[in-house]
């Protein structure tokens, strides 16, 4: 997301490269990999050290984060879940649609207006981007891996309490009650949902992935 702050490690580093060496074995044009896992589990800086390495073979990269793509804009979320239950929080709260069309755009290298979350404000901007030249796709989000097109779906494996305590420290919003319920219903949701990914990632050791 525009503005997002983002703190690098050596762990997203090795996760990184070892995702890296996976897409150089199998690679094709037009390639789509989904980055998933918890909130505050590393998605965003694995993505962003990935896109660099990716530039710096000449590989032409894009990384799309999934939080630009919510149904419900951030200032209204809250309220929204609140209103209708913490049952309604999950991946069908993104607007599928548009997620779709902008993959479409991307595989037949058009120009594409999508939607743009910006983390200071809170505002939903527009992008327009030109995927002409685009030869790889990163979709980094909680429910990502729920992309049916991408080529390679990663899970990064890091525990609940890890990534709570990482929500916590990072302070991007109040964590009170409410939000507590809202990550615990993220956390039983990418449970369900992990089976789809078919690479895991252990971001502890770093340069543990496996296939299931």
């Amino acid at each position: 997301m525009k503005e997002d702050v983002l703190f690098i490690n050596k762990h997203h580093e090795s996760t990184a490269q070892t995702i890296f060496e996976k897409v150089m074995e199998e690679r094709t044009d037009k390639y789509i990999i989904a980055v998933s896992g918890e909130s505050e589990s590393g998605k965003s800086e694995v993505s962003y050290v990935l896109g660099r390495m990716l530039r710096k073979k000449g590989i032409h990269t894009k990384i799309l984060n999934m939080d630009s793509f919510y149904k419900i804009p951030p200032l209204e979320r809250r309220a929204w879940r609140q209103k209708h239950g913490v049952e309604s929080i999950g991946y069908s709260e993104y607007d599928w649609k548009t997620i779709e069309r902008v993959i479409k755009d991307f595989k037949a290298g058009n120009t594409s207006e999508m939607p743009y979350s910006d983390v200071i404000s809170n505002q939903i901007d527009r992008l327009i981007t030109d995927f002409k030249d685009i030869e790889l796709l990163i979709i980094n989000g909680l429910y990502s891996i729920m992309v049916n097109k991408a080529d390679l779906k990663i899970f990064i494996e890091l525990s609940y309490k890890e990534t709570t305590n990482q929500q916590l420290k990072k302070d991007i919003e109040e964590v009170d009650d409410w939000r507590m319920k809202e990550l615990e219903r993220e956390h039983e949701v990418i449970e369900s949902i992990r089976g789809e990914a078919n690479y895991f990632v252990d971001l502890d050791t770093s340069m543990n992935m496996y296939h299931l």
